[in-house]
C-alpha cells in the first residue's frame, strides 16, 4: 500500500515537474503574457490590458528567461526591430523592470522635440491632427489632450496624443548610440521613456524582452476589481479582446 501511495506520488510530480518546464520553455521562447499597470502608452494600450508578447521576434538574450540570469552578454537567433514596433524591455536603470514603449530611434539617429513636433535626423515626422472622443488619462486623472496620427520614415502609423497645455515642446538633440533605441510612450505627457536619461534613457539591445502582439483581455481597473466585484462584469472591455496591436 505504502508503494503504491510513493508511485502515485512520485508519478504526479513527474507530471506537474514536466507541466512547468513546458510552460517556462513556452514563457522564454515563444510568447509571454504582461499587464498593462500605467497610462503611458494611451490611446493604443489601456491600464487593465493584458497583452501577449513573442520572445522570438527579436531573438534571445538573458532577459528572455525568468530572473535574467547572468549566462551570457550576448543575443543569440537575433533580429533587428523595427521603427514603430511596441517593445517591451527591461529599464537600464535596474535591468529588472519591464516596460513597454513604441520604438522611434534607431542606432545612429538623432531625436528631438521642437515647437512640439517629433524630428528624427532633423526631420519633422509627417502628422494629421485628428478629432478624437477616446478619455486619456494620467493615472486617476483625465487630461486634456489634442491627438495626431504620426507616420514614421518607413511608413508606420499610429495614434499619439499630446496634452493641450503645458505639454514638453522643446528638447535637446539625443543622439542614440550604436546598438542601442529611442522609445517613446504614445501618451507623450505622460510617459517615462527614453527622453529621461537617468531614468530609463538609451535603452540596448541586450535589454529587449519581445515585441507586443496581441490584447488577449482588458477590464478596466477603476471600474471593477476583486475590491469593487460587483462592478467586475461592467469593467469587461469585450472589444479588445484578442485584438492585434499596433
Amino acid at each position: 500500500m505504502k508503494k503504491k501511495i510513493i508511485y502515485i506520488i512520485f508519478d504526479n510530480l513527474k507530471t506537474l515537474i514536466g507541466a512547468l518546464i513546458i510552460a517556462i520553455l513556452i514563457r522564454s521562447l515563444l510568447f509571454q503574457p504582461f499587464y498593462i499597470p500605467s497610462s503611458s502608452m494611451e490611446p493604443t494600450l489601456l491600464v487593465g490590458d493584458r497583452i501577449f508578447v513573442s520572445k522570438y521576434t527579436y531573438g534571445y538574450s538573458k532577459h528572455s528567461f525568468p530572473f535574467s540570469p547572468n549566462i551570457s552578454n550576448k543575443r543569440f537567433f537575433s533580429k533587428i526591430p523595427e521603427r514603430g514596433d511596441l517593445v517591451v524591455f527591461k529599464t537600464p536603470a535596474d535591468n529588472r523592470t519591464d516596460y513597454i514603449k513604441r520604438l522611434i530611434g534607431m542606432p545612429g539617429d538623432t531625436i528631438q522635440f521642437v515647437n512640439g513636433k517629433l524630428l528624427i535626423n532633423g526631420n519633422s515626422i509627417t502628422r494629421e491632427k485628428i478629432e478624437s472622443t477616446e478619455t486619456i488619462r494620467c493615472g486617476k486623472f483625465k487630461l486634456e489632450t489634442t491627438s495626431f496620427i504620426e507616420t514614421l520614415p518607413n511608413g508606420v502609423k499610429y495614434l499619439a496624443v499630446y496634452k493641450k497645455r503645458g505639454t514638453l515642446q522643446n528638447t535637446k538633440e539625443f543622439i542614440v548610440p550604436s546598438e542601442h533605441f529611442f522609445l517613446l510612450g504614445d501618451n507623450r505627457d505622460c510617459s517615462k521613456d527614453s527622453r529621461y536619461l537617468d531614468s530609463v534613457g538609451y535603452v540596448s539591445y541586450l535589454n529587449l524582452v519581445g515585441k507586443a502582439q496581441m490584447i488577449f483581455f482588458s477590464n478596466d481597473t477603476l471600474s471593477g476589481s476583486l475590491l469593487k466585484f460587483w462592478n467586475l462584469p461592467n469593467s469587461f472591455r469585450l472589444k479588445r479582446t484578442l485584438k492585434k496591436i499596433k
